[in-house]
């Protein structure tokens, strides 16, 4: 006589699913790389309507799914774009999930714990929550500077991210020495260039703020020099990344009345985006 299993008599746990109760829910992971060329073709056409409605669909099928790295992942993606477009109240929730999340998976301890502290973080400061802000970033740091050999492009854009929330604390020689760090750190990274051009930009605006436009003059061109020529290294691709980062950077040259620069970046961007 054949033994009675459970599942011959628990109730099903949904009639659709036919899962007993009881049940441990079966794990459907969502194609994250598929998801992401998605979003960067929305992207490369500007489509920030379509990238929030992408992952948001996916954002639902990760949790009927039971996918929680596919949920952290698509989160971190939603902080960004949240950030991006300038939606605090959306992007909030977002980054409040996202690092519940990762002591749910027992991510402590990891780049993607970093990572997801980072974006969490940049959210934070962008929409003017500095302390809550520097408070994850210590956290971030933490993560990375444990794990060896992290990649350089991570840990530097940590420190630029974290001075610019130092700036915000009028906390400026702290602010400064992690900008030197990220630029250094940079250095070591595939076409680093452009995140190096971003931290003499950042310290230009820092110079300013601490010490005022007719005080920092000479310092600030210094810094905006030394960016121009890092985002007219030759090597660098000229791809949807950096067609952002020229559109990025081209309003601080123009603030500064380095007119010729901020159009010729301008122009850089466009081209990119004309044909995308």
């Amino acid at each position: 006589m054949t033994p009675i299993g459970k599942e011959d008599y628990a109730e099903p746990r949904c009639l659709l699913c036919e899962e007993p109760y009881g049940a441990e829910a079966k794990i459907k992971p969502v194609p994250q790389q598929r998801i992401m060329e998605k979003v960067d073709e929305y992207m490369s056409h500007r489509d920030y309507a379509g990238v929030e409605r992408h992952l948001l669909y996916w954002l639902e099928e990760a949790k009927l799914g039971h996918d929680l790295r596919g949920e952290l992942m698509i989160r971190n993606e939603l902080i960004g774009h949240y950030r991006k477009t300038g939606e605090r109240d959306k992007a909030f929730p977002q980054a409040e999930a996202a690092l519940k999340l990762l002591d749910a998976l027992g991510f402590e301890g990891t780049i993607t714990a970093g990572t997801t502290c980072v974006n969490a973080a940049t959210a934070y400061q962008a929409f003017g929550e500095h302390e809550k802000a520097l408070a994850v970033f210590e956290r971030a740091r933490k993560n990375y500077e444990a794990i060896p050999k992290v990649k350089p492009e991570l840990l530097g854009g940590l420190y630029n991210n974290m001075a610019l929330t130092l700036v915000s604390m009028k906390r400026f020689s702290e602010a400064n020495a992690l900008c030197e760090k990220a630029i250094e750190t940079m250095a070591k990274a595939p076409h680093g260039a452009l995140e190096q051009a971003i931290t003499y930009l950042n310290m230009a605006n820092a110079a300013e703020e601490e010490k005022g436009l007719l005080d920092a003059a000479e310092t600030i061109d210094a810094y905006l020099q030394k960016a121009q020529e890092l985002l007219d290294t030759p090597d660098i691709p000229r791809d949807g990344y950096y067609a952002f980062v020229c559109e990025k950077c081209a309003p601080t040259f123009e603030y500064y009345g380095w007119f010729s620069a901020a159009n010729e970046l301008n122009a850089r961007a466009r081209a990119w985006y004309e044909r995308a």
